[in-house]
């Protein structure tokens, strides 16, 4: 899948409470698409923030991703279990437009399709960006993201594989299975809605197993 974004963080708001240009240009990303966004049910009641949305070449809205709870930093010098992952408790919640192959809005060329694989991999991905082993020299990074970049897209691609479990959780209310897998740096989920949109989600220090997920009935409240 072809896109031209990076999970990232929206930036904070301006002194005195005013909306800065960078989170105004985040909601306006959010308010072009085409397709609803999801987030984490009302029973979650604590910090809600906007990432960044994915375009496809053609400049369409593709996907996006919105966090629930700490703004994660990157892991990189602690490990699973430790008072730095105790306080930083997350989950983002990607939503992904279910689109066919189709041709580009120029004509030029062909866009590709999206499915739970598309979404397994943004999860996946999304988790490495907030992710450094502690050992790793800072150099090392740029090689060990990319290789760990390519496996997320191996496993991602191989849903029904042994490294993911399936888990039932609600969407819109209604119990709906997702593909599943945890690893030393948090979890990764991916399933389909009934609203034409795949989910992705991952996250560290809040469980999977509690989330319930529901469409995000007017985004522009996060900018």
């Amino acid at each position: 899948m072809e896109t031209t974004s990076r999970a990232v963080a929206q930036a904070p708001a301006a002194e005195g409470g005013a909306e800065s240009p960078s989170a105004r240009r985040a909601v306006d990303g959010y308010l072009r698409a085409p397709f609803p966004w999801y987030g984490l049910d009302e029973a979650f009641t604590g910090p809600r923030w906007l990432m960044q949305v994915g375009t496809a070449a053609d400049g369409a809205v593709e996907h996006g991703s919105i966090g629930h709870g700490d703004e994660p930093s990157v892991r990189n010098e602690h490990v699973a279990g430790d008072d730095q992952d105790a306080k930083e408790k997350f989950a983002v919640v990607v939503t992904v437009a279910a689109n066919p192959v189709r041709r580009s809005a120029d004509g030029t060329g062909m866009l590709e399709a999206t499915s739970v694989s598309s979404a397994a991999w943004l999860a996946g991905v999304g988790l490495l960006s907030f992710t450094w082993p502690g050992q790793m020299d800072h150099s090392l990074r740029d090689d060990w993201l990319e290789q760990q970049t390519e496996t997320a897209w191996v496993l991602a691609d191989d849903l029904d594989g042994p490294d993911w479990s399936t888990l039932s959780l609600p969407v819109d209310g209604v119990p709906t299975p997702f593909h599943y897998r945890e690893s030393e740096f948090g979890w990764v989920l991916a399933g389909s809605t009934e609203q034409g949109v795949h989910i992705g989600a991952y996250g560290r220090g809040m469980s999977a197993y509690g989330l319930a997920f529901a469409v995000v009935k007017d985004v522009s409240e996060y900018a």
